[in-house]
């Protein structure tokens, strides 16, 4: 994890702030979040964003009077809020229940191919990918719905593809009691396929191996895995 330190307010440890944003540097596993996020309610934080996003609108010469534009606030409000950053609330958080192994499944389960969308943190445009995760149980197994739940949790927020991944893999962790997981994601940024280097070409690809996914052979049988079965 790159160590990051505030200069002068403009930038981090010498980076310019578009440099932090091209570079995909992050501060931390956390989601960078005030601490009174909470204090208002949900259909108050519509209504401003709603207000300052009609400001956005009027400033790029948009006529809100036109009535495809007359909505859009409004939209984007609702979207921001119950959508695509619905992982910000830690209501949204889901329950997780965990049930006995009692079909003495020892080996690796693996959930592959689970469809997330997200947003970059430094210019909000969509991040499309795929997560694949394994574990393989200490005793507890959980509903395979629960593993598409938490990604899409930790996705609708604003991030960065590594702490995406850190996210994921600490909370199965946690929830599994247990070390041995891990997580593969493989997405597409808009950030670099439409502005920028404009490079459509690329996908970014980062790992989690945790307990006995340190293994190599482990490591090969899941990505075997994930390519052919």
């Amino acid at each position: 994890m790159i160590d990051l330190q505030v200069k002068n307010g403009n930038g981090l440890n010498g980076f310019s702030i578009d440099d932090i944003g091209d570079e995909h540097l992050y501060t931390g596993l956390e989601t960078p979040m005030k601490r009174n996020a909470f204090d208002i309610s949900d259909e108050d934080k519509k209504e401003k964003i709603a207000f300052l996003f009609s400001e956005i609108m009027e400033v790029l010469g948009l006529d809100l009077n036109d009535d495809s534009l007359s909505g859009t606030p409004e939209r984007v409000a609702k979207m921001y809020i119950d959508e695509i950053f619905s992982g910000l609330n830690p209501k949204n958080k889901p329950k997780l229940a965990l049930f006995d192994n009692k079909y003495q499944y020892n080996q690796m389960l693996v959930e592959k191919n689970i469809t997330f969308y997200s947003n970059c943190e430094h210019h909000f445009v969509p991040i499309i990918g795929k997560a694949h995760i394994a574990y393989i149980s200490s005793g507890k197994v959980i509903g395979l719905s629960k593993l598409n739940r938490i990604v899409q949790y930790y996705a609708k927020r604003p991030q960065v593809q590594e702490r995406l991944t850190n996210q994921i893999a600490k909370e199965l962790e946690e929830a599994l009691q247990t070390k041995d997981v891990a997580v593969i994601i493989d997405a597409k940024h808009l950030c670099v396929s439409s502005r920028g280097v404009e490079d459509d070409s690329t996908s970014t690809i980062t790992t989690y191996y945790g307990g006995a996914f340190n293994d190599s052979a482990k490591i090969a049988e899941l990505q075997n895995y994930i390519k052919n079965c």
